[in-house]
Parts: C-alpha cells; sequence; structure tokens
C-alpha cells in the first residue's frame, strides 16, 4: 500500500559476454495471489555504464507515471564460473592444494568477506514430468544461492537430460541455501515449474 515503495535489495547479476546487453525491469503491483498488474518498464544499456564504479539511475517508467531509483554497479566477475566437466576448478590439484592453502585455519581472518567458495556439479536428470503435448520436455535447470543465479543450458525433448556442467560461487553467507530447480522452456512464454531442492550450505 504505498506510491513511493522502497527495497533496498540487492541482486548480483553474473554478465556473461555472450549475453544480452540489456537489463530488463518490470515493476509489477499485486492485490492478492490471482490479481497482477505491471506498473511500468524500463531498460538499461549495461554496455554504456562506465565500469568500476556505481552509476545512480533515476529511470522514467515507458509509457506509466513514475521513476525507479537504482544504483548499478559494472565489475569483472570474480569467483563464478560455468565450465565443462572435463575442466572444473578442483579438478586440478595444484589449484585444489592452492584453495586449501587459501582456507586453512591460519588464514581464516585474513578476508573476513571472503568465506569460500562452493563448486555444484550438474550431472542429469531423470523421469522428469512430460510438459508438452509431444509427451517430453525441453529442460535446464536453474542455481540460485542467495541473489546469485546460475543456469545450465537447454536439453530439448528429453525427459532424462544430461547436462554434465560445473558451477562455482562465491559464499557470502554460511547460512544460505542452495536452490536448484529444473524448469521447462516454453519458447516466448514464461518456463514451466518441473521440480526443485533446496540444500542449505550448513549440510554439505
Amino acid at each position: 500500500k504505498s506510491a513511493n515503495p522502497q527495497w533496498r535489495e540487492q541482486f548480483d547479476f553474473h554478465y556473461f559476454s555472450d549475453r544480452k546487453d540489456m537489463l530488463d525491469i518490470e515493476i509489477w503491483r499485486k492485490d492478492n495471489k490471482k490479481h497482477e498488474e505491471l506498473l511500468g518498464t524500463c531498460k538499461v544499456d549495461i554496455t554504456a555504464l562506465p565500469t568500476k564504479q556505481t552509476n545512480r539511475l533515476e529511470l522514467p517508467l515507458e509509457k506509466h507515471p513514475g521513476s525507479l531509483l537504482m544504483l548499478v554497479a559494472v565489475a569483472p566477475c570474480t569467483g563464478v564460473s560455468i565450465s565443462d566437466l572435463c575442466v572444473c576448478p578442483l579438478g586440478d590439484p595444484t589449484e585444489r592444494k592452492q584453495i586449501s592453502q587459501r582456507y586453512c585455519i591460519k588464514n581464516s581472518l585474513q578476508d573476513i568477506k571472503d568465506i569460500g567458495f562452493l563448486q555444484v556439479k550438474v550431472l542429469k536428470a531423470a523421469d522428469l514430468l512430460a510438459a508438452d503435448f509431444s509427451g517430453k520436455s525441453d529442460p535446464f535447470c536453474v542455481l540460485e544461492l542467495g541473489n546469485d543465479s546460475l543456469q545450465t543450458h537447454t536439453v530439448y525433448k528429453n525427459l532424462n537430460p544430461e547436462w554434465n556442467k560445473v558451477f562455482t560461487f562465491p559464499i557470502k553467507d554460511i547460512h544460505d541455501v542452495l536452490e536448484v530447480t529444473v524448469f521447462d522452456e516454453d519458447g516466448d512464454k514464461p518456463p514451466d515449474f518441473l521440480g526443485k531442492v533446496a540444500i542449505p550450505l550448513l549440510s554439505v
């Protein structure tokens, strides 16, 4: 019930060179669980922003009254990667040794913010729900840790997809939960939900 909401939330988007250069933003209002209304949209051209600094942007909403105030910082991506199974970071003995030294007891107070990192191998799924009329699905997998999000490629027309990808996340809060969700790609429509699992970091 506010015309001037303040969210004060930070989101990290991992911007790789093969991604779109435009950040699309939508603002919605929600009356109840069933009724939602679009209050406006705006776009940010990431390539036009100066790097390594925080940019304060006041963006007018397209075709709607109001504006959105946001801070955007474009910085080199550190500690986040997507790789094939054969070249995963912890698979290299030398790199593994360096990481072990970096997080050993005597170095634990060197950098308070450097809690550690999580490496996840997404191998395959089995016996997924058929979301398409053909009796198949076009599944892809999304990994979320805090406000970090990475995803696999889509395997088309397959209920037993194999992704064989390795995802690396920096950990910002040891109490975070890794959420792994499988979706069915549905063209221009929002993807269909096929299943989810949540893994608290403290259980690993």
